[in-house]
Order: C-alpha cells, then structure tokens, then sequence
C-alpha cells in the first residue's frame, strides 16, 4: 500500500522522520554493522505501514523497538544459519564443493526454509527438525519432548501441511 493511501498517513510520517535517525543509530548499536542497520529499519517502518495499530501508539520508541527486536531476533538466525552453511562447505574438499552460484541458490532456499519453519510453533519445528534432520522415529521424538505419541503424529502432520500449503 502506497504511503499515501496509509490510514494513518500523517503519523506515519511523523514516526518516521522522528525516530528513523534513532531507529538506525539503535539497531547499528545491537548488530555492529550500518548496512544490515539500514535495511533493518526499513524493514521495521515496512511492517508499521502493514500494520493497522499505528492509532494507538503511545510510545514511538519502545514500538519500534519490539518491531526491530523481533527483526533482530531474525537477522541473528540468518547469519548462525548462514556461518553454519559456510563452517561445512569449508570442511568439504574443494572439489565436491558447489560452485558461487550454487552456493548463493542454497543459502537463498536456507533462508526460504527457515522463514517456513519459524511459522510453526516451536514443538512441531522440533518434532520436524528432528524427524527430517535427525533421522529420529516418532516413538524417539515423543519422549525426547516429553509429549504422546499421538501429539508428535499431529505435530508432524502441521508441519507437513504447513511446508505444502507455502509451497503451492
């Protein structure tokens, strides 16, 4: 949606040209890198504009602070998930190792997977991370969560219909 056409145009704005300076000085302090901090913020102000709850907003900055926590939160998960990738692809001989652009194709589905997994609740991602990374039956799974057999049944049937449904 269009700035413009935003319920709440005209505060947005104010937030904006109020609090973007200490926004991106905020998240360069939390992640030590004006790059990532710039595209952060943006980031932050994006899902303001999505949002419908600018009206209540009574404290600017402890809002745009939970918004770019949980930004943060992310970021943070991308690049463990990313040094991960790179750690193993560094313990491969360099002749199995996949070409830039490979490598870039699979970082790229990384981050698609682990924006899909970050929806599901946290017991089905464990239930499924364990099932499909770990290789554990079901029977294993259940008492690793301390859950019945038929709760991982219904946790991993989620998490299948949930991969499907952002798939199609």
């Amino acid at each position: 949606m269009p700035v413009a056409d935003h319920p709440h145009h005209d505060q947005l704005i104010a937030l904006y040209s109020d609090h973007h300076g200490w926004l991106l000085g905020w998240l360069r302090r939390k992640i030590g890198n004006t790059f990532d901090a710039a595209d952060l913020a943006q980031d932050t102000f994006a899902r303001i504009m999505v949002s419908r709850e600018l009206g209540t907003v009574q404290e600017p900055r402890a809002y745009l602070t939970t918004i770019a926590k949980g930004l943060v939160v992310n970021w943070y998960q991308r690049q463990a998930l990313e040094r991960s990738y790179l750690d193993a692809l560094a313990a491969m001989p360099e002749e199995q190792a996949p070409s830039a652009e490979q490598r870039c194709l699979i970082l790229e589905t990384l981050h698609e997977i682990d924006r899909m997994l970050d929806a599901l609740p946290a017991k089905v991602r464990q239930a499924f991370l364990l099932s499909q990374l770990e290789g554990m039956k079901y029977e294993d799974i259940a008492r690793q969560l301390d859950v019945s057999l038929i709760s991982v049944k219904r946790y991993m049937k989620q998490a299948f219909l949930h991969c499907l449904a952002v798939i199609e």
